[in-house]
């Protein structure tokens, strides 16, 4: 399992993620829980002075399939196969998201796969500004599939 405070702070150094103004604030020991903020700048706003769609997309990108993969272990292909994001207000200033995974969650994903066959699981999180106001829904759907052993 990688060292997930060492990630953090790599992730913090990623070209994409500094240009957007995105910083990953925790991602717990056990991958289960991870924290990202989203600063209001120059950068990342759109023509009407509010936070550009991509970059709260962004935000979120990698981290329900990163989670997944390392509670699951490498027995398991995880990719993300699909993701919608609904806007649902303005958003200013910091926002930022919270992601969580649950054991059920984890133990579904393992018995599901466990056949051989594909499982499509989709995972929600909410942008949320100051006031913790939801600015933003995505949704995310991995791909998850058990590794076919080679005799």
């Amino acid at each position: 399992m990688i060292n997930a405070n060492l990630l953090r702070r790599g992730m913090n150094l990623w070209p994409p993620f500094i240009g957007a103004g995105i910083t990953v604030e925790k991602i717990s020991k056990d991958f289960r829980h991870a924290k990202v903020r989203l600063k209001h700048g120059l950068l990342n706003r759109n023509i009407v002075g509010v936070h550009f769609g991509g970059s709260l997309f962004a935000m979120t990108d990698p981290f329900f399939m990163m989670m997944v993969s390392q509670n699951i272990g490498k027995g398991y292909i995880v990719w993300d196969q699909a993701a919608k994001i609904e806007f649902l207000k303005p958003g200013k200033g910091k926002v930022h998201a919270s992601f969580e995974i649950a054991q059920e969650q984890l133990d579904d994903i393992i018995g599901s796969a466990e056949s051989g066959n594909k499982v499509l699981k989709d995972f929600v999180v909410d942008v949320k500004d100051q006031e913790n106001d939801v600015v933003a829904r995505i949704t995310k759907t991995l791909y998850i599939r058990k590794k076919i052993k080679k005799s």
